[in-house]
């Protein structure tokens, strides 16, 4: 396809097909067809366009955000496992991910790490394997759930089934962004709390004093970009450096000579270069040795774990090309989600924690690579007093995003940083870094998950953030049980919960202010089949066929005074200013002309 194809009238398309050809399992591999044909031409261009100074400083951010957190993650898991995965692991695991979706994704925007949510699937599992008397067959067995898993991953990918992403709005994707970062907050507080456990009393103070002074220092570095303070380009160099800048200061604090040096501060583990944690242990798991009854009670457990990166990936890729970026090149779900059943094959066999989307993160490295234009308005006001007659006057900086920097480098350049730390002389480096740092590394990273989240701005809307809530609760409720392994069922519960029930319970004008599709460019939907008819503004349609008999609404009926019509259900006729008429009639003059078009 030419660069300057029309997204909007994307041949990719299953609407006004009937019979077999409507079936997207019947169909296999066109999902993946149109997202390698839509994204190809744009390979070259995601190359040339890596070259300048949002792609450096975006490389800076989102290793720092990278590395950080799947470091953290990496010695809750030694801490469950039995140290059967360590540092090496993690940098194996998210060098991996970052080489694979670098080179051959058609989102390299969308970043893949070390989760959270991996994390506890993978210890708990451990202790699954313990309870079952099998805790020697721990790398085997789970070795197996990430062949079936990437097995799974294949299947959805190759039968079309990532389509259903494009149902995904605001009110899904922030209920998991939150769960998501309550669970950064939550594993702050017991990295904390294991250092006191660990270590002494005085370096369990010492690590909260430095958690919670990274956590500060990110927070407010960050913030000098929103601010007026300095230049534009101070500004900017500040946020786009405030992790680098805070792990750097705090860790060489860890190290001033005196007390401080001497408490006893736990730090990054040393481990041996380009070896796996456990010594004796080959990279390739022998997962042929598994006995054949566990490499079937495998598979459920498999499914599940697709079932948690079919939501958490796909979600992450929305994110990282959300509504407030512009973007104008294509995306690629389908393919992308069959080169992570790859990665999840790969993984499995060697013995690394899986990868995929990471959330709070995926749209930081969009973000680091947007430019955006400062602009200061200016107004004043006159006290009404006759004793002050003076104008006071406002400065008021709004900020937009006018291009994004769309390319491979950085993410490429994250890879080859990862491959370079698991050299002997940088291990050396991350061994000085004390693990008090990745508590703050947790709180700073979820702190700007919970204030990015929509849940938080639309707090007062108590009923709506009620079932949002609903679905958050459920999740964390089960995450710190043995039934962790079953949340995936929950996250994905809550696309029918908004499809299905919440229409009955808000007005179309009501729904369509609270929750919005998560991603909403042409460029992003044509990969899964184009823009979904929302159900509030399908209900609504189909009622006011029945009352006006010939299926529309003039302008006059819908404009009155009142909004309400005979059964209660406010019209959204009165809210649609002329742009909105206008491409809504452009789109049924396509949806009319679009049959020629599909395959």
């Amino acid at each position: 396809m030419d660069p300057s194809s029309d997204y909007a009238n994307d041949p990719y398309t299953w609407e006004g097909l009937s019979g077999w050809k409507s079936y997207r399992t019947l169909r296999p591999f066109r999902g993946m067809y149109w997202d390698v044909r839509r994204r190809l031409p744009w390979y070259w261009s995601d190359i040339r366009d890596g070259f300048n100074y949002r792609t450096l400083a975006g490389t800076v951010r989102i290793f720092f955000v990278n590395l950080l957190p799947a470091l953290a993650f990496q010695l809750e898991m030694t801490r469950h496992t039995d140290g059967y995965f360590g540092i090496n692991e993690a940098l194996f695991s998210s060098a991996l991910a970052a080489l694979v979706f670098s080179t051959l994704s058609c989102q390299p925007l969308t970043v893949v790490g070390i989760t959270g949510l991996i994390s506890l699937f993978n210890y708990t599992v451990f202790a699954i394997t313990e309870e079952c008397g099998i805790r020697e067959l721990y790398p085997q067995f789970i070795a197996w759930v990430s062949i079936w898993a990437a097995i799974t991953h294949w299947i959805a990918a190759i039968c079309n089934w990532c389509d259903y992403m494009r149902y995904i709005t605001d009110f899904s994707s922030n209920s998991f962004g939150m769960y998501v970062a309550i669970i950064y907050m939550v594993k702050g507080f017991q990295e904390v709390t294991a250092l006191y456990y660990e270590s002494n009393p005085s370096a369990g103070y010492l690590g909260v004093v430095i958690a919670l002074c990274y956590f500060f220092s990110v927070v407010m570095l960050e913030t000098v970009g929103s601010t007026t303070l300095f230049t534009p380009n101070i500004r900017k160099f500040i946020a786009d450096y405030a992790y680098p800048i805070a792990t750097i200061w705090w860790t060489g604090f860890s190290h001033i000579r005196g007390h401080i040096r001497d408490s006893g501060l736990a730090r990054i583990p040393h481990t041996r270069a380009f070896y796996p944690t456990i010594d004796r242990r080959p990279w390739l798991v022998d997962f042929w040795t598994l006995p054949v009854k566990w490499v079937f009670v495998a598979l459920p457990i498999g499914i599940l774990l697709t079932l948690l990166f079919y939501y958490d990936h796909n979600v992450s890729s929305l994110t990282a090309q959300a509504k407030q970026f512009p973007l104008k090149k294509p995306a690629g779900f389908h393919w992308d989600f069959f080169l992570l059943g790859c990665t999840c094959f790969i993984g499995g066999i060697v013995g690394i924690p899986l990868p995929n989307g990471l959330v709070p993160q995926a749209p930081v490295h969009t973000d680091s690579l947007t430019e955006y234009k400062d602009t200061l308005t200016k107004s004043k006001e006159k006290d009404i007093e006759p004793e002050e007659g003076d104008w006071v006057h406002h400065n008021r900086k709004v900020v937009n995003a006018t291009l994004v920097r769309e390319q491979r480098i950085s993410h490429f350049l994250m890879a080859l940083a990862l491959v370079g730390f698991m050299t002997g002389p940088l291990l050396d480096v991350l061994h000085t870094m004390p693990r008090a740092l990745f508590a703050g590394v947790f709180w700073a990273v979820g702190f700007s998950g919970l204030t990015a989240m929509n849940i938080t701005q639309n707090i007062l809307i108590l009923y709506y953030v009620f079932w949002q809530m609903l679905g958050v609760s459920f999740s964390l409720g089960v995450s710190f049980t043995r039934a962790a392994i079953g949340f995936p069922v929950i996250i994905i519960s809550l696309i029918p919960l908004r499809w299905i029930l919440l229409p009955r319970l808000f007005t179309e004008h009501e729904l369509l202010i609270l929750d919005a599709p998560t991603a909403d460019a042409d460029t992003v939907l044509a990969s899964m089949g184009g823009r979904p008819t929302l159900p509030e503004v399908r209900m609504m349609e189909e009622k006011r066929r029945q009352q006006g008999g010939d299926g529309e609404m003039g302008e006059g009926s819908g404009s009155g005074s009142s909004s309400e019509n005979p059964r209660g259900m406010r019209s959204r006729e009165a809210f649609k200013d002329e742009e909105e008429k206008e491409l809504e009639g452009s789109e049924g003059k396509r949806r009319r002309g679009a049959g020629s078009k599909r395959l």
